[in-house]
């Protein structure tokens, strides 16, 4: 599957750069911008795939594990998530990490396709509690690349941190460009 996913990143034309950031590191947050497609997640698959990167989990919203494809979707390493009522994920996440010797969780920071101004932020606070690095990884479809940038170490100033993730994505197109981040 491997040659094959790679095949396929090569007749589409998309490069994938910075995998190796992650090699050292056991346990991490990836997350993901811009978000506008649902053509993101075979995208993510195929790169996942391609390289080698197969303990990446994804937190998708609930509706995706119902039948009939919801055992494909944790077939394929993902975690439901009930949006429609308060829940402490930020906690479930970290206790998952603190079970989990090599657990990775890819994460949308928008929580949506549609355009939004900030990140939602529960990505942060799960790298802050299970103390793990996030790795942020861009899906820009103007230039046909995946990057996965080095890793980012959460501080002590939660606004600053924020600003500077931000920051990294602002401007990136997505699939879809006028909901791009």
């Amino acid at each position: 599957m491997k040659k094959f996913c790679r095949w396929i990143l090569n007749l589409i034309n998309w490069k994938v750069v910075g995998t190796e950031n992650m090699i050292p590191f056991r346990q991490y947050v990836v997350i993901v911008a811009s978000h506008t497609s649902n053509w993101d997640f075979p995208l993510g698959i195929v790169v996942r795939t391609a390289f080698d990167l197969q303990k990446i989990k994804f937190l998708g919203k609930s509706s995706l594990f119902k039948w009939p494809h919801g055992f494909l979707f944790r077939w394929l390493g993902g975690f439901p998530v009930e949006r429609s009522k308060r829940s402490n994920l930020v906690q479930d996440c970290i206790e998952l990490f603190k079970k989990n010797g090599d657990l990775c969780i890819i994460i949308s920071p928008e929580g949506t396709r549609k355009k939004v101004e900030k990140f939602k932020t529960g990505y942060y606070y799960i790298a802050k509690g299970a103390n793990i690095p996030i790795f942020r990884c861009k899906f820009d479809y103007f230039q046909k690349i995946v990057s996965f940038d080095v890793p980012f170490f959460v501080g002590n100033d939660a606004a600053e941190d924020l600003k500077v993730i931000e920051d990294y994505f602002r401007g990136t197109p997505g699939k879809i460009p006028a909901l791009s981040f």
